[in-house]
């Protein structure tokens, strides 16, 4: 099919040959027919979730058996992206360049560019010289004019067909549509885009297309194909190339052509009617009259639609259709009834027969539009109580980010606001900070450490290496708050005395957790024992529980003099006089607090701190391979 414009034609310039004056030199070699059809596969550039949803709802609404999206292509990405065709959910393949999509999907003959104007002209370009890519769209306004220049040549020499920029895109009606063409599936359905028409559609405005898609089908049995060329001074195919394609589908019966006033695009088209290269009936409208009340010349809302002149002005473009035979009503208002006179005359002589209505298949509505609109009520699977990030800050436990900041909370409220879903007082969020502090770390010996150490040292990642280390966290190391705090607080409420404590203890085969330790004494107490109980007994309104567990354990340092009250029972008896002294705690949460494992909770975000000390400390000093050496190994049969 040849078309009737030049991709370095200057704005403003007459439009003609240089050599012979006419028109018509400037056809040139584009698609001769169909550009779409119920197996047309595109490939999708730079993911949009909403535009891809519409082009699949649309292959639903169509009967279509294949998705029309083949693949998606975010540069430096790959895998999968989950959307719904119909009732079922699918996965479309997303590839990481043009080449390897179009390589991945040989059949799939359309590029759907939603590149920004920054990178459309070398992603478009990149899909134009892929042998497997007929047709380029290119969504974005604002491309160089000198890049869609290039654009235009090489898709020209190719044989190939660029629809925009700055364009909507264009649809085949019961087929295949482009991105965000027609808008709403509810638009599209009173449009009877579902199905084909006889009516071929061709305008700059990708917003004036769905106007008319809806004015045809009110007047029309609806549209065949429809295509928005784009609103810039250079579009990538023209009205004319257009028309001349839809004289060469033997469905489209007759034309319908919007366009607007800057340029001289329509002079081609002229040029092709006087030429008798259309032989169906054209209904055309240039838009843009009002502009000769302004006493300036003024710019529309596209880059091209600006009158550089009297032949660029809507009036004269109107009146030279006119004369070339297309049907000009004598205003926009009367440009439906144009577009009904022709088309009622046309199936007066036979030239069109009835179009079978088809009922489409109902659209499933997205679960989210559905819960909105109050259709339906649909479960949660996760329930939060802690924190809040749908509104314009986090929250924690109702309090905004910005107050926490503002009003200098630390370490020990946040904790306070997220584990306990409350501010507690500063001389409690001090103690949970003071217990961070003193169980941060106790050196590289410990199982906890040694194990990170070991796996920092063989070459793992951070994480790996505080995992390591966290493993070893249990009854024998570090994880005895919990049990301390549980048999103390059952022991003292229901008034054991010391000795039946420890002794019930011992008959049931279990050591008394929070007691004993390692290295130190009677003579050697643990300072950070002795530190968190100055402080509770500086802060704290009551210590009855730390008071049993000293108690406990001068009965057990009777025993033996390594049988001291460790940091886990110091912390396990004072957290519970924190929860009970402080008055904001029911019976039953200290109890809860104590079942789920919170003070554990204390050491293990603490002691994290150490461990990710060690492993940053051997990264850091580049330590090789550990191995255990041989002379601290017993071998024995």
């Amino acid at each position: 099919m040849t078309g009737v414009d030049r991709p370095d034609r200057a704005r403003g310039s007459s439009g003609s040959c240089p050599i012979t004056g006419s028109f018509g030199c400037h056809l040139y070699r584009m698609a001769t027919g169909q550009l779409f059809s119920q197996t047309t596969q595109a490939l999708f550039y730079n993911y949009k979730q909403l535009p891809i949803q519409r082009m699949l709802d649309f292959d639903f609404l169509c009967g279509r058996e294949t998705p029309s999206v083949a693949g998606i292509i975010n540069p430096g990405a790959e895998g999968f992206q989950k959307l719904f065709f119909g009732q079922e959910e699918i996965a479309i393949p997303v590839h990481s360049s043009v080449e390897a999509a179009c390589a991945a999907h040989p059949t799939a003959d359309v590029f759907i560019n939603f590149a920004s104007f920054r990178s459309a002209a070398a992603s478009s370009m990149a899909a134009l010289k892929q042998p497997t890519i007929k047709v380029v769209a290119i969504i974005a306004e604002g491309v160089p004019e000198a890049d869609t220049k290039q654009l235009i040549a090489y898709a020209r020499a190719n044989n190939k067909v660029v629809i925009g920029p700055a364009t909507v895109g264009g649809i085949q009606a019961g087929a295949f549509k482009i991105g965000d063409t027609a808008g709403t599936i509810d638009n599209i359905i009173q449009c009877k885009l579902y199905r084909p028409g006889s009516v071929g559609f061709v305008s700059k405005s990708g917003g004036m297309s769905n106007e008319l898609y809806n004015t045809i089908a009110r007047v029309t049995d609806g549209i065949y194909e429809g295509i928005a060329i784009g609103g810039d001074v250079f579009p990538g195919s023209t009205l004319s190339d257009h028309v001349l394609r839809f004289n060469n589908i033997p469905q489209v019966k007759m034309i319908v052509v919007l366009g607007e006033l800057g340029g001289r695009d329509e002079y081609s088209l002229v040029e092709a009617l006087k030429h008798g290269k259309v032989h169906k009936p054209v209904v055309a409208w240039v838009s843009g009259t009002c502009a000769r009340l302004f006493k300036s010349e003024v710019q529309f809302g596209h880059a091209g639609a600006k009158s550089g002149g009297e032949m660029e002005s809507a009036q004269a473009k109107n009146q030279a259709l006119r004369e070339a035979g297309a049907v000009v009503p004598t205003s926009y208002e009367a440009l439906e009834g144009a577009i009904k006179e022709t088309f009622e005359k046309l199936a007066e002589e036979g030239k069109i027969a009835p179009v079978p209505e088809v009922n489409p298949p109902p659209i499933p509505e997205d679960l989210k539009s559905a819960i909105k609109s109050g259709k339906v009520r649909a479960p949660t699977h996760i329930i939060s109580t802690i924190s809040d990030d749908r509104g314009e800050e986090p929250c924690y436990a109702g309090v905004p980010m910005s107050t926490i900041v503002e009003q200098g909370f630390g370490v020990g409220d946040v904790i306070s606001l997220l584990w306990f879903k409350r501010s507690l007082p500063r001389y409690c969020t001090q103690f949970i900070e003071i217990c961070i502090m003193l169980c941060a770390d106790h050196g590289p010996c410990v199982s906890g450490a040694h194990n990170t150490i070991v796996t920092a040292r063989a070459g793992k990642d951070l994480v790996s290496s505080l995992v390591s280390g966290l493993l070893t966290i249990g009854p024998r190391f570090g994880g005895a708050i919990d049990d301390a705090a549980r048999y103390f607080k059952d022991a003292y409420d229901r008034g054991l005395s010391p000795y039946e404590f420890v002794e019930g203890m011992k008959k049931k085969g279990i050591r008394v957790p929070g007691i004993g330790h390692r290295i130190k004494r009677a003579d050697n107490r643990d300072k950070r024992v002795e530190l968190l109980q100055k402080y509770a007994h500086t802060h704290f309104p009551s210590v009855k529980y730390m008071e049993y567990a000293v108690q406990v354990e001068t009965y057990t340092l009777s025993k033996a003099n390594n049988l001291v009250l460790n940091v886990d029972g110091a912390i396990g008896s004072l957290f519970l006089d924190l929860l009970a002294g402080s008055g904001m705690f029911s019976k039953q949460e200290i109890d809860e607090i104590v079942d789920i494992g919170y003070l554990n909770g204390l050491f293990v975000l603490a002691r994290s701190i150490g461990l990710i000390g060690h492993t940053f400390d051997q990264k850091r000093l580049k330590q090789p391979l550990y191995r255990h050496p041989w002379e601290d190994v017993l071998y024995t049969k």
